[in-house]
């Protein structure tokens, strides 16, 4: 089995250290106003290199999920379940849903970030569903 770690860079160490203080945070463009992920030297958009760094308001929808049956890293014993999620800024992210799990389909449903610990890698954003009103 293979142990999943941070590769943590130059432009991604500042997202860490949000993380870890569970306030996560993303490079947004000073020109052209776009968040990026992941963090980085110019924007994708624009090309711009000028950029600082902004808290997420902490909420996203369910693009798509998956959960896993077999193991593939030591740290994820399965089953366990992967989201892709657009955050309300635009960039998609992946995690895991922790928590109560829609009946159903998934996709579409209201999340909010929420912070977890990974043996291998320290605290880490993980997803849990809002209620919905009725």
């Amino acid at each position: 089995m293979a142990n999943s770690q941070a590769v943590i860079s130059l432009y991604d160490e500042p997202m860490w250290e949000s993380i870890r203080a569970h306030d996560w945070q993303l490079q947004q463009c000073d020109d052209c106003s776009e968040f990026r992920y992941p963090p980085a030297a110019n924007c994708p958009h624009c090309l711009s290199m000028d950029y600082h760094w902004k808290p997420l308001k902490g909420r996203g929808t369910i693009l798509s999920w998956v959960i896993y049956h077999r193991q593939y890293f030591d740290n994820f014993p399965p089953p366990y379940n992967v989201v892709a999620v657009q955050l309300d800024e635009g960039p998609i992210v992946m995690s895991n849903l922790v928590g109560p799990e829609p009946e159903g389909n998934w996709v579409g449903h209201k999340v909010e970030i929420c912070y977890g610990e990974d043996v291998a890698i320290g605290t880490v954003p993980k997803m849990r569903l809002i209620p919905q009103s009725s």
